[in-house]
C-alpha cells in the first residue's frame, strides 16, 4: 500500500541492523536470551515442545533472526530521529514486541521492541523523559511490566478489557493500575469495556487524557506502540474506529518532544484497514494533512465510564488533571477570563482585496505562509458559494499562563473543533495578546489537524517578528517545548470546568463522564436555526 500510494518513494529508507545481546538485555533477562538462542537449531518437536512454557507465541528455527532484526529496526529509527537523519518515522517490523516480558515471550512477541527502544534512547542519548503511546487493541502488559516502577517513562495504553474477560485477562490491565512506587502515576490504562469504539472515543481520550498528561510530562522523545488491531474491520479488535482516525491521533503527538517521533509496528490483521491506517500515520508523518474526521458524534457511555475512571485514578498524580472533578457551582455567576473563544458557521465572508495585496507579497518575502495564496482562493470560494460554509474563527488576547491556556486548547477548544468539523481555521492573533511565540506554535500546530490543514493567520502588519515562528507552525515544523508545565491556576480551571459542563450537552466531545449538566441558560450562547441558515455564537468575557 504504502508502494502503490506513493509514499515508499517520499521516506528515507533506514538500513536495518540486528539488535545485540546488550540490547536486548537492556530489558530482558539473560537466561530468557539464551534460551531463545537456541532454538534455531531446535528440531520441530523441540520448538513445539519449547513454546508450550510460554503463552500464546510460536517459534520456529528463524523466529529469533527476524526478533532480532525487529529489535534492531526499531533501534535504528531511534538513531536516525535522535541524531536528526530524519525527523521521525515508522518501523514496520514483525514479529510485534509489546507483549513480550523480560524472561518470556507472549502473544507473538519475542523481545519487546518498543521497551528495549525506550531503555537504548535513554541509555545512549541521556533522555530524562520518554513516553509510549501503546494504540494496539490489545494491553502491552509487557511494556506495563518494564516501567510500572520508572518515572522516567509514561506508558499509556487503550486496549479491549470488557472487565478483564479479553485477552490477556489481567487485572493489572484496569485503570487503577497506575504505577508502583516511584513510578506511581505514569502508567495510564484506559480499558475499553465493550467493543465497537468509534472515532469520536478515541479522540476523546486524547483530548482529555493523554494530551494533558502528555504535556505536563514534557517528553523528550514520543514512542507509538502502532497496532492497527483497534481499527474497523480487524476480527481482534472488533472495534469500529476508521482508519483516518490514525492521521488525527498520530498529528496530535507530532508537536511533543520537538517533532521526535517513532512509531514501531504492533498488531492488525484485517488485510484491508490495516494497510488503510499505516497510510493514514505515514501521510501524516510526511506532513500531508490529516483527512477531515468522519463520525464525531461523541464518546458513547462506556468510553464515557472509562474516561471518567481513569481521570479520577490520575488525578494525585497530575496537575492538569488535579480539578478534573470540579463540582459546577451556583449558576448565576459571571464569567471573567483571559481569553475569547467566538465560534461561528458563517455563511457570508467579505474578501478584502488587501490582503492578497499586502500580506502575500510579505510572505514570499520572507520564504513563509507558503499556503496562504491557496487559503485565500479557498475564502473567496466560500464568497461565490462554491464550498461549504463553514469557518472556526479564533482570537486571543490576555492569555499569558501557558498551562491555563494549554489546558483550555486540549480540553475545551480542541473537541469543539474536531466536532465542528470546519472548512477553514482563521486565526486571529492580537498585538497584546500576551501568547508567547511557543505556545503560538503549539496551538497553530495542534489547530492544523482541523479542516485538512485549511488554516489562515491574520496578524497586524506591525507584528513582522512573529511571522517566523507562525510560518515554522504553519509548514510543519515541530513547535518548541513548553517545558514541564506547572498547576494551572484554580481560578481559570473552574472557569473553564464551567464552561465545558454548559456546552457539553450541545458539543458532546467535551463530556468527560456519563452525568453531566445539560442546563446552559446563563452563558451568552445564541442559537438561530432554520433550513438555510444556522449560526452558533459562544462567547465568553
Amino acid at each position: 500500500a504504502l508502494i502503490k500510494n506513493g509514499l515508499a518513494d517520499r521516506c528515507v529508507s533506514v538500513p536495518v541492523r540486528e539488535a545485540t545481546d546488550a540490547d536486548i538485555l537492556l530489558v530482558h533477562s539473560e537466561e530468557y536470551l539464551e534460551a531463545v538462542k537456541k532454538t534455531p537449531y531446535m528440531t520441530l518437536e523441540d520448538l513445539k515442545e519449547f513454546t508450550l512454557q510460554y503463552g500464546d507465541v510460536y517459534f520456529h528455527p528463524n523466529i529469533y533472526h527476524c526478533a532480532k532484526l525487529a529489535a534492531g529496526a526499531a533501534l535504528q529509527l531511534v538513531d536516525s530521529v535522535m541524531t536528526g537523519k530524519v525527523r521521525n518515522g515508522m518501523a514496520l517490523v514483525r514479529p510485534p514486541g509489546h507483549h513480550s516480558m523480560s524472561s518470556a515471550a507472549n502473544g507473538f512477541c519475542v523481545f519487546n521492541n518498543v521497551a528495549i527502544a525506550a531503555q537504548y534512547a535513554k541509555q545512549k542519548y541521556g533522555l530524562k523523559r520518554v513516553l509510549i503511546v501503546d494504540w494496539d487493541v490489545h494491553h502491552g502488559q509487557g511494556v506495563q511490566y518494564c516501567f510500572e516502577d520508572d518515572p522516567s517513562v509514561l506508558y499509556f495504553s487503550w486496549h479491549r478489557y470488557e472487565h478483564q474477560k479479553f485477552w490477556p485477562q489481567l487485572r493489572e490491565s484496569d485503570y487503577d493500575s497506575v504505577g508502583k512506587e516511584k513510578g506511581a502515576g505514569f502508567n495510564i490504562n484506559v480499558p475499553w469495556n465493550k467493543v465497537g469504539m468509534k472515532n469520536s472515543d478515541y479522540l476523546s481520550v486524547f483530548c482529555h487524557v493523554l494530551l494533558p498528561v502528555a504535556y505536563e510530562f514534557c517528553p523528550d522523545l514520543v514512542l507509538v506502540c502502532a497496532g492497527f488491531d483497534s481499527a474497523i474491520g480487524d476480527p481482534e479488535g472488533e472495534m469500529c474506529a476508521s482508519p483516518d482516525i490514525f492521521a488525527h491521533l498520530t498529528h496530535l503527538l507530532m508537536n511533543l518532544a520537538g517533532g521526535k517521533l517513532c512509531a514501531v509496528l504492533e498488531g492488525g490483521y484485517n488485510l484491508t484497514s490495516l494497510p488503510q491506517s499505516v497510510c493514514q500515520t505515514v501521510q501524516t508523518l510526511l506532513g500531508d494533512p490529516a483527512p477531515r474526521p468522519a463520525n464525531l458524534d461523541g464518546p458513547c457511555e462506556s468510553a464515557l465510564e472509562s474516561l471518567h475512571c481513569v481521570r479520577s485514578a490520575h488525578r494525585q498524580y497530575w496537575s492538569c488533571l488535579k480539578h478534573a472533578g470540579i463540582a459546577v457551582l451556583s449558576d448565576h455567576f459571571c464569567f471573567y477570563y483571559n481569553y475569547d473563544l467566538i465560534f461561528y458557521i458563517i455563511h457570508k465572508c467579505v474578501v478584502f482585496s488587501t490582503i492578497r495585496e499586502n500580506f502575500v507579497k510579505d510572505a514570499d518575502d520572507c520564504h513563509a505562509l507558503t499556503t496562504l495564496s491557496s487559503l485565500i482562493s479557498l475564502v473567496e470560494k466560500m464568497e461565490k458559494n462554491e464550498v461549504q460554509h463553514r469557518i472556526l474563527f479564533l482570537t486571543f488576547r490576555g492569555c499569558s499562563d501557558a498551562s491555563g491556556f494549554l489546558q483550555a486548547v486540549l480540553g475545551l477548544l480542541l473537541p469543539l473543533g474536531y466536532e465542528y468539523d470546519p472548512s477553514l481555521v482563521l486565526l486571529v492573533r492580537m498585538p497584546d495578546s500576551g501568547v508567547c511565540d511557543s505556545v503560538w506554535q503549539q496551538l497553530t500546530g495542534l489547530l492544523q489537524g482541523l479542516a485538512q490543514g485549511h488554516t489562515l493567520v491574520l496578524m497586524q502588519e506591525g507584528e513582522k517578528e512573529r511571522v517566523a515562528p507562525t510560518a515554522s507552525a504553519l509548514l510543519g515544523d515541530a513547535a518548541p517545548s513548553l517545558g514541564q508545565l506547572h498547576s494551572p491556576l484554580p481560578e481559570d480551571v473552574e472557569v473553564l470546568e464551567r464552561l465545558r459542563h454548559r456546552l457539553q450537552g450541545d458539543w458532546k466531545l467535551l463530556q468527560t463522564t456519563g452525568e453531566f449538566t445539560t442546563a446552559a441558560s446563563h452563558i451568552n450562547i445564541t442559537h438561530n436555526l432554520t433550513s438555510m441558515d444556522l449560526e452558533k455564537t459562544i462567547s465568553t468575557m
